[in-house]
């Protein structure tokens, strides 16, 4: 007989003799009766038995999470079980086999289990048999399908691109594989496809994308595993308008067939210098308003000398204002911490109820902040100030603005608000090289008005770069990319690559580039950040099937693991003692 999934047993099965796989989830005793819950990928369903049964025994004493094949007769329950999608209905069973026993399992295999995350990561088989884990890793699979989908129905060629690839400079740490094919020579895991899918337009695909996995060896965070995997895609004959557009218009496909959630287009677009200022964040959330505000002009004749002081240094003075809020002293030294940890001094706190100023603060003039209030027509409320350079102001109040967001609840979830950041710097400083570093990747193209003197002027240049971000995220990034070789060339010397590093590291992009190269630019999502958005989960540890920890230590398969000095010697290699 022909088997069926437990999760797809309904009543239209009723009076039907079906046979079902899968592992069993609770096995109870209640008088002659015994009731079994049996699931699989697609659900669960109740299976009873009776003492009569030859197989009563038997089924009695087998263990939870033992995997079972049980034969039987569909019926209607009694008493309905509305917790699950076919709870009225239950097999009452005439034949059980055993397939395989199970032991005491070290997690509690539901959606509420007693295992921290290390345990749930050392026996991750485990943890995704849990329906929580299960579903955001079927939801992923729909997801990313229907991405697929619809690229494919816009004429995109899918093209796979190779993982032992070339250690090139495109912004963070190379992972490294020695070969024994060649002495002191190494492959690089590919932190992003990026000069292959330029060489696929150079071929004349046109349209390229790619489901890629990509590799960095950079510090980890929540939202950043050492290998992830994003989409890839490049098009040649475009601007930036066409990329983002055939984006938003895929991102509203996708969530309306996926989370039936209807998008409009087209989404925001915010320049990068306005994000920083009114947001203090390249990212910013706006999900909820808090602009940072320039109150520098209310303190031109303050007395209060460490505003004063700061403004006779040229020193900036931004708050955030926070309506019909009076934040507690607990929750203001919890915002003092994110401001000092973000290169501010300090932060102060003022609060303006029934005409009353108090605060951490009492020698700024009330009169000044009664103004404030006055001209943003808000009778109460809470200030938050900062005094200081404004990179600092800006990122220091960037980082109370979003923690404001958690502590006032203001991170709807279900809620959905994207942005394009454009007009980016084309370089950014690195203080530890003392150097310009391209901000980006050293492929994007400087902007049209800056293309003539970017390397003689790196402070100003602006890139034609694009990030989209989603409520607080940057969730994939872009540009139009580099065609001229000459100007590739500069670019490359720009970030500080002499002519031979040059040759020996992009020689071959260089001299595809002589043969007819088509204008293209491009974009990559990151896949599991945007699902981990979409899934309400607090890590994309938790929609990815097989992850790293936190410190980048896959616990169930033990590595990295040590390897034999016998093991290094084909590669040419020796541990350093």
């Amino acid at each position: 007989m022909q088997w069926s999934y437990c999760g797809k047993i309904s009543n239209l099965d009723n009076g039907k003799n079906v046979v079902i796989k899968g592992w069993i989830k609770k096995n109870r005793k209640l008088g002659s009766l015994l009731f079994l819950d049996v699931a699989d990928r697609y659900g669960l369903v109740q299976v009873v038995i009776d003492e009569h049964n030859p197989c009563f025994d038997e089924v009695l004493h087998v263990t939870k999470e033992s995997v079972v094949e049980i034969s039987g007769i569909v019926n209607y329950r009694k008493n309905i079980n509305k917790n699950i999608p076919h709870g009225d209905v239950e097999i009452k069973l005439t034949t059980f086999k055993l397939l395989a026993k199970a032991e005491p399992t070290p997690l509690i295999i539901a959606d509420a289990t007693d295992a921290l995350e290390e345990k749930r990561l050392q026996y991750r088989y485990l943890d995704l048999r849990r329906p929580i884990v299960r579903d955001k890793i079927i939801f992923r699979s729909k997801f990313i399908n229907a991405i697929r989908n619809f690229l494919l129905d816009c004429e995109f060629i899918e093209v796979e691109t190779p993982i032992l690839s070339k250690s090139t400079p495109e912004g963070a740490r190379d992972y490294l594989v020695p070969t024994r094919v060649k002495m002191n020579h190494f492959y690089a895991l590919p932190q992003s496809p990026q000069i292959y899918k330029q060489l696929l337009m150079v071929a004349g695909m046109n349209r390229y994308f790619q489901v890629a996995r990509c590799f960095r060896d950079e510090d980890l965070r929540a939202d950043r595993q050492p290998e992830f995997t994003q989409l890839d895609l490049e098009m040649s004959f475009i601007d930036e308008t066409v990329i983002m557009d055939v984006i938003e218009k895929m991102l509203v496909r996708v969530f309306k067939q996926i989370l039936n959630i209807d998008l409009k287009i087209p989404f925001q677009v915010m320049s990068y210098q306005t994000a920083i200022n009114d947001y203090g964040s390249d990212k910013p959330d706006l999900r909820y308003d808090l602009k940072l505000q320039d109150v520098s002009r209310y303190f031109a004749n303050t007395k209060f000398h460490v505003i004063s002081d700061a403004l006779s240094q040229n020193k900036c003075i931004k708050c955030i204002l926070v309506p019909n809020v009076i934040l507690s002293k607990n929750q203001f030294e919890i915002l003092r911490k994110y401001a000092k940890d973000n290169k501010a001094y300090d932060l102060m706190y003022l609060t303006y109820e029934n005409k009353n100023t108090e605060g951490s603060v009492k020698k700024i003039e009330s009169t000044i902040i009664e103004q404030i209030f006055a001209d943003q027509h808000i009778e109460c409320g809470t200030l938050l100030l900062v005094v200081d350079d404004v990179a600092i102001v800006n990122q220091s109040l960037g980082a109370v603005r979003n923690e404001l967001g958690n502590l006032l609840n203001l991170k709807k979830a279900n809620i959905y608000h994207f942005v394009w950041i454009t007009d980016w710097p084309l370089f950014e400083f690195d203080k530890l090289e003392n150097k310009y570093q391209a901000a980006h990747h050293p492929f994007t193209s400087p902007s049209i008005d800056t293309i003539q003197t970017f390397d003689q002027n790196k402070a100003t240049a602006k890139a034609r770069a694009y990030d989209i971000v989603l409520n607080g995220y940057e969730i994939g990034g872009g540009s139009i990319r580099i065609t001229d070789p000459h100007v590739q060339n500069r670019m490359f010397k720009a970030i500080g690559l002499n002519q031979t590093e040059i040759d020996t590291k992009f020689g071959f992009l260089l001299n595809a580039f002589k043969y007819g190269v088509p204008p293209h630019g491009g974009i990559a999502l990151g896949l599991d950040r945007l699902i981990m958005l979409l899934t309400n989960s607090e890590s994309i540890r938790d929609i990815i099937a097989f992850p790293k920890n936190s410190h980048g230590i896959d616990l169930m398969m033990n590595t990295p693991s040590e390897i034999t000095p016998k093991e290094l010697e084909p590669l040419f290699l020796t541990f350093k003692k």
